[in-house]
C-alpha cells in the first residue's frame, strides 16, 4: 500500500498530477482544487490511497489526512466509486460532509457530478457516525467560505430567492470571485445579487 508520496511536480493536468520520486514519475488523481495549486517543479506530499483493479493500479492523493480517511469510508458505500468519492471531496471539505452526514441530509451530495438521489441517501445512511471533522469549516470548497456562502444563501432566501436558486448562484458567483470578497458576506451578496438580476428574483408569497 501506498499511503503517501513526497516527490517533485513534473506535470500536471486538471484532475491530476505526476510526481517524481526516486526517478519514477507517479500519476496521481486529485481534486481541481490540488491540481490548481500545484505548480512544476515545486515539492509536494500527498495522502494517497492505491486502489487495485484487474486491469489497472491507480493512485488518489490528498492534501490532508482526513480527505483520504473520508475517501477511504466512501468507497465503503454501495454504489461509490473511487471517482464518484474523489468527486464528492471535489465539491465538500470534510467538515461539510460530516455536517450533511449528521444532520440527515443527502442535499449536498445530490449536487456532486455522478452521484444519484439514490447514493446520496445511501452515504448518509452509511457513513452515519463514521465521519468526523478535525479542521475547522472556515477551509471552504470549491471556492467560498462554507460559512460565509451558507449567510449569503440564507439572506437570498429571505428576499425571495428558492434555497436551490441561492445555492446555485453563490456557487458560480464562487469561481470568479477574488479571495477577499469569497471571504466577506456583504462583498459575496453584492455580487451574487448582481449575478442573479432582478428579473430572476421569485416572490417571497408565490
Amino acid at each position: 500500500m501506498i499511503s503517501s508520496v513526497r516527490g517533485t511536480v513534473v506535470h500536471v493536468e486538471q484532475d491530476s498530477v505526476v510526481v517524481e520520486v526516486g526517478g519514477v514519475g507517479l500519476s496521481i488523481a486529485v481534486t481541481p482544487q490540488v491540481a490548481r495549486s500545484a505548480h512544476v517543479g515545486q515539492s509536494i506530499l500527498l495522502h494517497t490511497s492505491l486502489i487495485v483493479r484487474e486491469d489497472a493500479l491507480s493512485l488518489f492523493g490528498f492534501e490532508e489526512r482526513d480527505e483520504l480517511v473520508v475517501f477511504t469510508q466512501l468507497l465503503g458505500v454501495t454504489g461509490v466509486g473511487p471517482k464518484s468519492a474523489l468527486g464528492v471531496l471535489a465539491t465538500l471539505t470534510v467538515s461539510q460532509i460530516a455536517d450533511a452526514v449528521g444532520g440527515d441530509d443527502d442535499a449536498p451530495f445530490r449536487r456532486v457530478s455522478g452521484i444519484g438521489p439514490k447514493t446520496a441517501k445511501l452515504i448518509v445512511v452509511q457513513l452515519a457516525g463514521k465521519v468526523v471533522a478535525s479542521r475547522p469549516a472556515s477551509v471552504g470548497r470549491p471556492d467560498a467560505a462554507p460559512d460565509v456562502a451558507a449567510q449569503v444563501v440564507q439572506a437570498l432566501v429571505g428576499l425571495g430567492w428558492s434555497e436551490r436558486i441561492a445555492a446555485d448562484a453563490v456557487e458560480n458567483v464562487g469561481h470568479g470571485a477574488s479571495d477577499v470578497d469569497r471571504a466577506s458576506v456583504p462583498a459575496l451578496l453584492r455580487l451574487t445579487l448582481a449575478e442573479l438580476g432582478p428579473a430572476r428574483k421569485e416572490p417571497v408569497n408565490g
